[in-house]
């Protein structure tokens, strides 16, 4: 590290600084008068009413004088307008974000250099005086364990507190509160290995620091301990895994006369969104099969199951309260994953696969709402899986209503088997009635 004492080395750290910070402050400026002249435009948009009535007037006489002009001058000017779009500069504050981090990494070496070097003074003034140099700097460490172990303790409890309802928010279905009551076991038993494991290390650290009159003791085993160590985290293991186990047993083994009296959804991942079919009432999904895919029918439904001629497309998820829902999920193309944080439903959507969850719901939208104070809230379903470029897009909304609310919502919306998938069907099944040209000829043959 010899070659950072030459001056040549410090001046060139020193220019890059200095250009560091008038780029800085040049990004600086650039942005504030950005701000204050889209400060002044939004001012400047403000309408006037007695402007209003001109500028409509104007308008108007502008569209007569437009509908007159060529269509080869109307085109130039959109040509225009796009190419001068498309030669974007970058913002003045990406320049200033990289050297800002760059300053920052170079300024902290320079802050642990510094205080290298006040150590090292410290050190040869100690040494100068006839002091100890080798155990004074084993007190400081220990002190600084000391206060480490006091402010992560303190960290541990403001996340708690600060953080912890963002998780702890109640569950919105029933198989949620025991989901969240297992959550809240493993947090609390992890929560205390955590503070007893730190105390433990880093109080032995200061404790047990090395000082002229201590000599350490070589102590290689002890069985009490290796027994200890190992059995107890075992068995709570082992309770933690029969716990998860069952809980998720009570939650997807659910009996069959259950199943057939909820109701059933199916949604279809792809990339990159969701399609929810609805049962008509019949109550039954009809089949899909991939064959039978075409620009009209995307899914491959198979209307030859009579069930799928009343089945419904929901542009959202909307749910009765306080009754049992089983959604059955599959995918179109890649792996993705159905999944309701509020009401702690994930599963994912394989390609070729059928699989499920089933739920109830026991809070509506409207109820959550005024729980939260946010009267914009949704429900929302996304997906769990980074499917690809638009995964972040993959959402849509969930609202639970009561079931008034969702049978007239549900006779709004539309059939996957329209008027043009008939005509398809129709012609579809008229092609496989006639007959082929070998039956033809065996025909006319006999």
């Amino acid at each position: 590290m010899g070659f950072i004492k030459k001056s040549n080395i410090r001046a060139v750290f020193l220019l890059v600084f200095l250009m560091g910070m008038t780029v800085s402050f040049a990004g600086f400026a650039q942005l504030t008068a950005d701000t204050s002249i889209r400060a002044t435009d939004t001012t400047a948009a403000i309408p006037n009413n007695d402007a209003t009535v001109s500028a409509d007037t104007s308008l108007a006489s502008d569209s007569a004088a437009m509908d007159s002009i060529a269509p080869g001058v109307v085109g130039a000017t959109p040509t225009a307008t796009s190419e001068a779009e498309g030669s974007v500069d970058l913002d003045p504050q990406v320049y200033k974000n990289f050297f800002y981090y760059v300053l920052l990494v170079f300024l902290i070496c320079v802050l642990v250099a510094v205080v290298g070097k006040i150590l090292q003074v410290y050190e040869l003034t100690r040494r100068m005086n006839g002091r100890d140099t080798t155990y004074y700097m084993n007190n400081l460490h220990a002190a600084l364990f000391l206060i480490s172990l006091i402010l992560g303790l303190y960290g541990v409890y403001w996340s708690y507190v600060n953080h912890g309802a963002q998780s702890l928010r109640d569950a919105a279905t029933e198989h949620g509160e025991r989901l969240d009551m297992m959550f809240m076991v493993t947090t609390v038993i992890t929560t205390i290995v955590l503070v007893l494991t730190h105390i433990g290390l880093f109080g032995f650290a200061f404790k047990y620091r090395g000082t002229p009159h201590r000599k350490a003791y070589f102590y290689p085993h002890n069985n009490t301990i290796e027994k200890v160590w190992t059995i107890v985290p075992a068995i709570v293991l082992t309770i933690l895994v029969l716990f998860g186990f069952f809980t998720w047993r009570s939650i997807t083994n659910i009996p069959e006369e259950e199943q057939k009296n909820a109701l059933q959804i199916e949604v279809i991942g792809e990339q990159f969104s969701w399609t929810v079919r609805y049962p008509g009432r019949d109550g039954q999904i009809g089949e899909r099969n991939y064959r039978l895919t075409t620009p009209l029918n995307s899914l491959g439904i198979d209307f030859n199951d009579k069930t799928s001629w009343d089945d419904q497309l929901g542009g959202e998820i909307v749910l009765p309260v306080n009754k049992p829902v089983r959604v059955q999920i599959s995918s179109k193309d890649i792996l993705h994953s159905f999944y309701i944080p509020d009401f702690r439903v994930q599963m994912n959507a394989v390609p070729g696969m059928k699989t499920y969850f089933q739920f109830t719901p026991t809070i509506t939208t409207e109820e959550m709402r005024d729980k939260l104070g946010d009267y914009n809230y949704d429900f929302v379903m996304l997906c769990a899986k980074i499917c690809g470029g638009g995964h972040y897009n993959m959402q849509k909304r969930v609202r639970v209503v009561t079931e008034e609310e969702y049978n007239a919502w549900l006779a709004e919306q539309p059939y996957f088997f329209t008027e043009d998938l008939r005509k398809e069907f129709q012609a579809a099944q008229q092609s496989s009635d006639e007959p082929t040209a070998e039956a033809k000829l065996l025909a006319n043959a006999n």
